[in-house]
């Protein structure tokens, strides 16, 4: 059963600086979550990467896109063709999602693996990651690979949870081990992307930054999913976000964008 109205819902997740994302049904976000608000994530970075500048019909990788909730956002709000890749979600399911949105023209449900991608190199005008690029990105010849299925020029943009600072030889901060998770060491701060990135020699770096306030977000959207999701399995998961993030209050966890333009 629901844990909370729909009206209070949308109340609580109707924030002023994330006025496009605002536009959407809040119970749909909800129920399609699968961590931190993808939209929200991507509302951030979308101004980085120039997807307002993309010319309609572009095309655009959506990596590790989940329950394709931010293909349907990046083809509804820019207007762009959007191939929504991930490895955890049948490409079946995704496909009705996309056509109830209202985008199946615009969008290509795809169930692939983050090493093995089918395309071609120059395929795309843009490719966009969000909450998914620390799982697979943190390997020092993954970047190259990837960058390749930009046109030249084209640009990659990724978002998603990160470190303030870089951990002291790995060690966890006390007020944070009761629920620190092994998959954690894929966090990094902004400062270990750009040089990641950087030494790939695959893209030139335009932006590499930690998001102001980040953790706030994150607290209210696993507070409001701990309160309003059906599934309790995710119920549990963002009871437990949720109390990590209360107890860190921004000091050791947040999110970081990275863009990168290929030469």
């Amino acid at each position: 059963m629901r844990r909370v109205n729909d009206d209070r819902l949308a109340d609580r997740v109707c924030l002023p600086h994330y006025p496009r994302s605002g536009r959407y049904d809040a119970r749909w976000t909800v129920d399609n979550e699968m961590g931190p608000h993808a939209l929200w994530l991507l509302e951030w970075l979308a101004p980085a990467l120039g997807l307002a500048d993309l010319p309609p019909g572009a095309r655009v990788l959506d990596l590790g896109c989940g329950r394709a909730m931010t293909s349907v956002f990046l083809a509804r709000e820019y207007g762009v063709q959007v191939v929504a890749a991930d490895l955890w979600i049948d490409a079946d399911d995704n496909a009705v999602r996309i056509a109830e949105a209202g985008v199946g023209d615009l969008v290509l449900p795809m169930r692939v693996e983050a090493h093995a991608l089918p395309f071609a190199a120059g395929t795309f005008d843009a490719i966009v990651s969000v909450d998914a690029y620390q799982y697979f990105g943190t390997a020092d010849l993954y970047l190259p690979t990837l960058a390749r299925l930009l046109k030249p020029g084209g640009r990659i943009g990724v978002v998603m949870p990160a470190l303030r600072e870089e951990l002291a030889d790995g060690e966890v901060p006390e007020h944070l081990r009761q629920w620190w998770e092994p998959d954690f060491a894929c966090f990094h701060t902004a400062g270990w992307w750009r040089r990641h990135w950087s030494r790939s020699g695959a893209v030139e770096v335009e932006a590499a930054d930690w998001q102001p306030d980040g953790w706030r977000d994150w607290l209210l959207w696993s507070e409001v999913v701990a309160e309003a999701s059906t599934d309790d399995f995710h119920v549990g998961m963002a009871a437990r976000n949720a109390a990590l993030v209360r107890a860190d209050q921004g000091r050791t966890l947040g999110f970081v964008r990275v863009v990168g333009r290929r030469a």
